[in-house]
């Protein structure tokens, strides 16, 4: 089974390279975004399977770059068992989330740090399992 492909957006250095690491050594492809922008320079060029964003940026929240992309439509909504739909993202944060923005967003999943590495790999794993083939990535067009 091909691993998942992941977009991390981190602005931490260390935590980056730790997650990266951890899976990357399980096959999956990773994608680092240290702040908004870049992250959502990615996301309008390429497709994901899991997001893991931190919501303390050094540019916008993390709750931005999500309304900017659902905006403009760059995250797919999933439907998990029940027929739960929600975001293929991981909320990363340091400070505690209220339950009004993760109702707001519908994440996969909420984890703060520090959190389990296990968790987070399960919640690759699991994305792993659910991707499907796509023909090719978003290309940009310019005229």
């Amino acid at each position: 089974m091909p691993g998942a492909r992941i977009l991390l957006v981190e602005d931490d250095g260390v935590l980056t390279d730790l997650i990266s690491r951890n899976l990357r050594v399980r096959q999956h492809e990773i994608t680092n975004a240290g702040d908004a922008q870049q992250a959502l320079r990615c996301l309008r060029t390429k497709t994901f399977d899991l997001i893991l964003l931190d919501i303390n940026l050094p540019d916008q929240t993390g709750w931005e770059v999500l309304r900017i992309a659902q905006q403009e439509e760059l995250l797919p909504s999933q439907i998990i068992a029940e027929e739960r739909v929600v975001l293929p993202v991981v909320v990363l944060s340091a400070v505690r989330v209220s339950p009004r923005r993760l109702a707001e967003f519908r994440p996969l999943a909420y984890l703060p740090k520090p959190f389990p590495m296990d968790a987070l790999l399960r919640l690759a794993a699991e994305a792993a399992a659910r991707r499907t083939p796509i023909a090719s990535d978003k290309e940009l067009t310019t005229e």
